[in-house]
């Protein structure tokens, strides 16, 4: 989960980690592959759900927060205002998934931003639970 908010996930990217979760749940509980057991039992085993790509997408928008909230360069590269002299030609194939793509609703990137600037709407909607903000005093 290193550096899990700048990743890049491609469907095939999730389905490995929900994967990797279950074998994780399975190990734990000591399922062995040719028992054929559901995940959906292992689960109400351990009276867990699945949480690693919840996990990712909360730490993906904190840092989005964070870095919408500053001024700086990666600001501008997120944003595709950074100017360049390529030469576009033709491509072929499906268009390369970009950072944002996964956390952006039917809303944009704009509404994404507004509510970022916003700290106590961003929190609440992806669940800050990280104590109190720098600079308030809890006397």
């Amino acid at each position: 989960m290193y550096g899990a908010e700048t990743w890049t996930l491609r469907a095939v990217d999730q389905k490995y980690l929900e994967n990797f979760e279950m074998l994780c749940w399975r190990s734990t509980e000591k399922i062995s592959w040719t028992d054929h057991v559901r995940n959906e039992e292992v689960l109400l085993r351990v009276n867990e759900q699945r949480k690693i790509l919840h996990e990712i997408r909360k730490r993906k928008a904190n840092w989005i927060g964070h870095i919408v909230r500053r001024n700086c360069l990666l600001k501008q590269v997120i944003e595709g205002k950074v100017k360049g002299e390529m030469e576009v030609t033709r491509r072929q194939g499906r268009r390369c998934k970009k950072l944002l793509d996964d956390l952006k609703d039917r809303k944009g990137y704009s509404h994404l931003k507004g509510e970022a600037l916003d700290r106590t709407m961003w929190r609440n909607r992806f669940g800050g639970g990280f104590g109190p903000v720098v600079g308030q005093n809890t006397e």
